[in-house]
C-alpha cells in the first residue's frame, strides 16, 4: 500500500474515476458537484492516488484555503476499505502540507468517519452540517514539521 502525488493527466483521470465511483455512483453526489476548478494539475490543488497491490483504488486532494491545507475528496473503492488505505491517504496529504510549510489542516468529514479522523489526531470543530445531502463535520489538526 502506498500513495503518490499525481503528476500526469492520465493518473488524474484515474483518480476522477475512483471519485465518480465512490461519491457519484455510491453516495449519490450530483456529478456537477463532484468536480470543480481545482481538478487539474495547475497547482491550485495537489492530488494523490492510493494503491493496493499495485492497483489504484483510492484518491484525495489538498488545496490551500486561508493559510490552511484543506483535505478533500478522500475516497477508497468499496472492496479495498478496511485495509488501512484511509490512513495512507491522510498521511500523504499531510506530508504535502508539511512540504509547503502549512502547519494546520482541516477537512469536512462525513459524520460516520469522525472516529477514524479522531484516531489520526483530528478534532471536531463544528456542529453537523449538510454537504450534497450527506452530514459532515469540520475537523482540524495541527501538523508538526519533520
Amino acid at each position: 500500500m502506498n500513495a503518490v502525488k499525481i503528476t500526469e493527466n492520465h493518473d488524474l483521470n484515474v483518480a476522477f474515476e475512483i471519485r465518480k465511483s465512490v461519491f457519484v455512483e455510491e453516495q449519490g453526489v450530483p456529478l456537477v458537484d463532484e468536480f470543480d476548478q481545482f481538478d487539474s494539475l495547475d497547482g491550485l490543488a495537489e492530488h494523490i492516488l492510493a494503491y493496493y497491490d499495485g492497483k489504484p483504488v483510492g484518491a484525495g486532494r489538498i488545496r490551500w484555503v486561508d493559510g490552511l491545507g484543506k483535505l478533500e475528496r478522500i475516497c477508497i473503492l468499496e472492496p479495498y476499505r478496511k485495509f488501512g488505505l484511509g490512513k495512507v491517504i491522510i498521511k500523504a496529504l499531510e506530508a504535502i502540507a508539511v512540504e509547503k510549510e502549512i502547519t494546520k489542516v482541516k477537512l469536512h468529514g462525513q459524520t460516520h468517519a469522525e472516529g477514524f479522523y479522531e484516531k489520526l489526531g483530528y478534532q471536531t470543530s463544528s456542529d453537523v452540517f449538510m454537504e450534497d445531502g450527506i452530514p459532515h463535520i469540520l475537523m482540524t489538526k495541527e501538523l508538526v514539521a519533520k
